[in-house]
């Protein structure tokens, strides 16, 4: 696939088809995210490869915008090391799960960005859930699988939201 396709097409995916993703997928995901940007270089992410339908049902349980991990062969929480570099683990860890994301729709995978992190309720039980250390914090989890349909380009640009110089020079 194209890189422009890849940026094009990509698209939340919430329902998955019954099929595993392979190994040699997960590894290539985990690749992508692990060649994002950092804040001098900390690369503070730590990613949990999460395949167990118990742990996915347990997440399910306290996470109310998390339905789509019921179809999902494949989670990957993507964890920030908060002592790595001040509070730029955020930032750094939001840059490797948009690699994840673009990766995913090049391999013809689909994923979904599940938000945990600021919410104190979620990332508290994920962290517990994957028995992380406490500087470890769950930035969100990433379900990830065949999805059921594949999506199109959709044409975003808004000119709006352009601004030159200043903000109101459209």
């Amino acid at each position: 696939m194209e890189f422009e396709e890849v940026i094009f097409n990509r698209r939340s995916k919430r329902r998955f088809i019954d099929k595993e993703v392979e190994d040699e997928k997960i590894k290539k995901l985990l690749d992508a995210a692990m060649a994002a940007p950092s804040a001098h270089n900390k690369q503070p992410w730590h990613f949990v490869v999460i395949k167990d339908n118990e742990t996915m049902d347990k997440i399910m349980d306290f996470h109310k915008y998390s339905k789509m991990l019921e179809d999902a062969p494949l989670a990957i929480a993507v964890c920030g090391d908060k002592n790595a570099y001040k509070d730029f683990w955020v930032q750094d860890c939001s840059a490797a799960t948009q690699n994840l994301l673009l990766m995913a729709e090049d391999l013809e995978l689909g994923a979904v960005w599940l938000g945990v992190y600021p919410v104190e309720q979620y990332y508290t039980k994920l962290a517990d859930l994957l028995e992380l250390p406490d500087n470890i914090v769950p930035l969100n989890v990433v379900a990830v699988g065949y999805p059921e349909r594949a999506s199109k380009k959709l044409d975003r640009y808004d000119k709006e939201k352009v601004h030159h110089e200043k903000f109101g020079n459209n």
